[in-house]
């Protein structure tokens, strides 16, 4: 591995951000007093301290640490502070931010005329990470193995020609009559073209279809390279481990499991952060002394374990130590020194004695130190579970260790997935759950059908079909009632998902559902295919636990419903066009787009539609336009339409009902069931 030309790289974007906010802060608490804004400044300092020192930028955390130390007692206090504390706030951010500044590195002198310009860049003299060379090999092979399918398309364009002039030289002599006497000849090169016409037309979709393949390949490999593997977190945490054991005395190991996860480098920044207090917190008040370990059977060794798992469209951080356990007797007295449980109250159960401590300000440390004493390092895990949409859960089994997971959703994640259809829908299943691909006779996907079960190396397993389970028809496979049967593995969970077929396999980036989709639990995401279409992505524990529903329920599935009319979206905007069309499509309503009022008119007037979704600001006509056409045409008036919007004025909301829609929803107020009502309720069929 290379060198790493620039260590503070990422600490000077964290520390300048952490300082305005300090600065903000400190600005807010010269007007406003209250707890809630000092426990704020508390973390962010706090925060700041520990990254500058990971970066051993020392004069940074000792600015931040006197900081702390002149707001901790104001964090109970009422009333403003004084004058002089006020100062000696501004002054140290101040410091901090000159030092964070200073941090900038200097842009390079331009080289004199007196100085010979290198023919290589420095940078290029030293070589890459081997992670990112790895990454950027597989997508240079990719596109090499692309354009050596061009190559065939290339030769055949040729023969094409060639087709084409014998061909028309055969239809010159059949219209001149000079070929009348030779119908035998005629027929022979007749068929001859035909024969090598069709011969053509087969490798030019065979090729197609290939770099069809190849280039979503090259897609997905190319958008993964926006990710990073969550084991970029590891050295900063196994860093903080040592520096905080070291602190404390005690020996302690730190390892890493699912650092191959790739994820969005935000997300993996924000948990870093928490994780950071989550690590030191496990040394100072998890890892016992040495000498306690050996009294209780322990090696003299700690361990702390940091473990990142997907779970679906959900991302599991989890610390775990092999320590003492939450101290529920230090805890409760914390808590009671802080009046969260007062006199008389009854006990509460341990779990939720340890929940106290995501409130933040509780502490079992009996002194302050460096990195213990001030109860914020739980207050940020929180937070960032907060910001993330996540949740946090801490477990402790006395003398045996505790854990903190922070479960968060992800906003991209990169994976490897088999291509499936059923019932006319392709889908793609996670690489990894899948165990094995069985091709069913008719026979076989008949029994499997009838009963719910498959016959799978030996054992009986639960059988699903999924074109049942997504409602797309009938659950009997399209060729002659033979299928396959993807086996999936998921928390020690085995099934078998019945589909009409395999498609290949492929690399992508999975994105999360729109809010505003009612999928089935069964898809935990969705993926941009080549053509920029949405793609639905499945869930293997949605798939298993859909499964045992399906198991323990009786009688025939229901019949399908007739499928309602396609739906108009009309929108000048690609994105909001691309997003609106996967929710519909997630929620199972056929869609159509159209990026123009005008070009919205001429679909409505050309196919039935069962609703309209426009916006309101395009160019040319406008939504409102566009509802009173279509309002005005016996064709399309009897179409519901509803306005998409950000505009939030009642005139606006006046104006649409005027023009004819039948619902107004503001963009900024959106409301997932509100959306979902106004369209079960309008929809045509």
């Amino acid at each position: 591995m290379g060198e790493v030309r620039d260590p503070l790289r990422y600490f000077r974007v964290e520390a300048r951000e952490l300082v305005d906010q300090i600065s903000a802060g400190v600005l807010d608490l010269d007007q406003q007093h209250g707890p809630d804004l000092v426990a704020r400044l508390l973390r962010f300092a706090h925060t700041l301290k520990g990254a500058a020192r990971v970066v051993r930028q020392q004069e940074i955390a000792e600015h931040a640490h006197a900081f702390e130390e002149l707001l901790v007692p104001h964090r109970t206090e009422p009333g403003p502070l004084a004058a002089d504390e006020m100062r000696e706030l501004l002054r140290l951010n101040d410091e901090m931010a000159q030092r964070v500044d200073a941090l900038t590195p200097a842009p390079e002198p331009a080289a004199t005329p007196s100085e010979p310009v290198p023919l290589v860049p420095e940078e290029l003299e030293k070589p890459p990470e081997r992670a990112a060379t790895a990454d950027l090999d597989d997508l240079l092979d990719a596109i090499g193995e692309t354009n050596a399918r061009i190559a065939p398309l290339r030769e055949s364009g040729g023969t094409l020609a060639r087709l084409n002039r014998d061909v028309d030289r055969l239809a010159d002599g059949l219209r001149s009559g000079r070929l009348a006497a030779a119908d035998a000849a005629c027929r022979t090169a007749v068929q001859r073209v035909a024969g090598d016409l069709g011969a053509l037309g087969r490798r030019f979709t065979d090729a197609v279809d290939q770099i069809e393949r190849e280039l979503d390949e090259v897609r997905g490999r190319a958008e993964g390279l926006r990710l990073v593997p969550a084991g970029t977190i590891f050295t900063a945490l196994h860093r903080a481990v040592r520096d905080a054991a070291d602190a404390e005395g005690k020996r302690v190991r730190f390892t890493g499991t699912g650092g191959d996860v790739r994820m969005g480098p935000h997300l993996l920044n924000q948990v870093s952060g928490a994780f950071l207090h989550v690590v030191r917190n496990a040394v100072v008040h998890g890892i016992e002394p040495e000498p306690h370990r050996l009294a209780a059977g322990k090696p003299a060794e700690g361990t702390i374990t940091v473990e990142v798992v997907r779970r679906g469209r959900w991302a599991s951080f989890r610390c775990v130590d092999d320590g003492r356990g939450f101290d529920l007797a230090a805890l409760r007295r914390a808590a009671q020194s802080r009046g969260l449980l007062p006199p008389g109250v009854a006990e509460p159960e341990p779990q939720e004695l340890i929940d106290l401590v995501l409130g933040g300000g509780i502490s079992t440390s009996p002194a302050v130190t460096d990195v213990a004493g001030r109860g914020i390092g739980m207050d940020v895990v929180r937070d960032v579970a907060v910001q993330l949409h996540g949740d946090v859960h801490l477990r402790s089994t006395p003398g045996r260790g505790a854990t903190v997971e922070l479960v968060v959703p992800l906003t991209l994640l990169s994976m490897n997935g088999l291509i499936v259809e059923a019932g006319g829908m392709v889908a793609t299943v996670p690489l990894d759950a899948v165990r094995r691909c069985v091709r069913l006779t008719a026979e076989e996907t008949a029994g499997a059908l009838a009963t719910g079960r498959l016959a799978h190396e030996g054992r009986v397993v639960p059988f699903l079909a999924l074109s049942r389970t997504l409602a797309l028809g009938p659950a009997v496979p399209e060729d002659g009632g033979a299928g396959v049967a993807v086996v999936l593995t998921a928390d020690d969970d085995t099934v078998a998902v019945g589909v009409d077929r395999l498609s290949g396999t492929t690399t992508l980036v999975a994105r999360p559902l729109p809010d505003l989709a009612p999928a089935a639990a069964v898809i935990g995401s969705v993926a941009i295919d080549v053509e920029g279409n949405p793609r639905l992505v499945l869930d293997p524990h949605g798939l298993i636990a859909e499964c045992r529903r399906d198991q323990a329920t009786t009688g025939a599935a229901p019949e399908k419903p007739a499928p309602p009319l396609p739906v108009l979206v009309v929108d000048d905007s690609l994105t909001t066009r691309m997003l609106e069309r996967s929710i519909l499509e997630s929620a199972g309503y056929e869609v159509d787009l159209a990026a123009s009022a005008e070009e919205g008119l001429e679909k409505a007037a050309a196919r039935a539609y069962g609703l309209f979704l426009t916006d309101i600001d395009m160019p040319g006509k406008d939504g409102f336009a566009f509802v009173t056409e279509t309002r005005a045409d016996p064709a399309t008036g009897h179409v519901p339409a509803i306005l998409v919007s950000s505009r939030a004025s009642a005139e606006d909301r006046q104006r649409g009902a005027a023009a004819g829609a039948a619902a107004y929803v503001v963009k900024g107020e959106f409301n997932q069931e509100e959306l979902l009502a106004h369209i079960r309720r309008l929809i045509l069929r």
